[in-house]
């Protein structure tokens, strides 16, 4: 007879392990589509909406997003107010936010359902702010959640991936701000460099990083499970 525990260790774990994996892939498929494309990095991920990987940006955050709102993850222990699953599915409903609600394209022209049901300077203002709650709900899981029961080793690596993704979603803010509002030399800098693509791409792989881990922590605890169900 199957153990339960063991089961929904393992399930857990293929959960995380497609989160971690989406992660760390979306910067490396948008980066090798781009540069076959037209060989250059676009200066930031989210201006990919507006080239032909579309479809490589949009499914990744839908398909990223779905599986936060489908993590269930732990209740609230202690002092802790929030679940798992509240973190989780606030970045979830997040992502889905920023792949409906695109930035403003180089034309300036309203180009989706969205940005014509709301104006485009809503729609690009809602975009920017789901960013910001996808990344720092993400940071949160890392630093409070993945952090509270790990190993001490892990637990490093979590904080290190929290705030990493603190410190990544920050400088985009700035190196956007730059980008739009700062003087010539600064925005040739931020936008020959692609600065916030980068500054992006660091979150997202930090994001990856820590769901990686997680996923592995649960699967070496299933394994100990079974190992104790096979002995008992």
């Amino acid at each position: 007879m199957k153990d339960p525990t063991v089961e929904m260790a393992i399930s857990y774990y293929r959960v995380r392990q497609v989160l971690g994996g989406l992660g760390i892939a979306l910067p490396f498929l948008l980066l090798a589509a781009g540069l076959v494309e037209d060989a250059r990095i676009l200066p930031s991920m989210s201006d990919y909406y507006h080239s032909l990987q579309r479809d490589i940006f949009v499914g990744c955050l839908f398909a990223i997003g779905m599986f936060l709102i489908a993590y269930k993850g732990h209740g609230p222990e202690g002092a802790e107010r929030v679940s798992d699953d509240f973190v989780t599915s606030l970045a979830g409903f997040a992502a889905l936010a920023v792949a409906l609600f695109p930035n403003e394209s180089q034309t300036g022209d309203i180009i989706t359902v969205t940005q014509a049901a709301v104006g485009l300077k809503v729609a690009v203002g809602a975009h920017y702010l789901a960013a910001q709650v996808f990344l720092f709900s993400l940071a949160y899981m890392c630093l409070v959640k993945f952090a509270r029961t790990a190993s001490p080793a892990r637990r490093r690596i979590y904080r290190a991936c929290g705030v990493a993704i603190i410190g990544a979603g920050l400088l985009a803010t700035l190196s956007a701000y730059l980008r739009a509002r700062g003087g010539e030399a600064a925005q040739a800098f931020v936008q020959d460099n692609a600065i916030v693509f980068w500054c992006e791409a660091g979150g997202v792989w930090a994001f990856g990083i820590a769901w990686l881990t997680k996923g592995r922590a649960e699967l070496l605890l299933s394994r100990k499970y079974r190992t104790r169900a096979g002995a008992a």
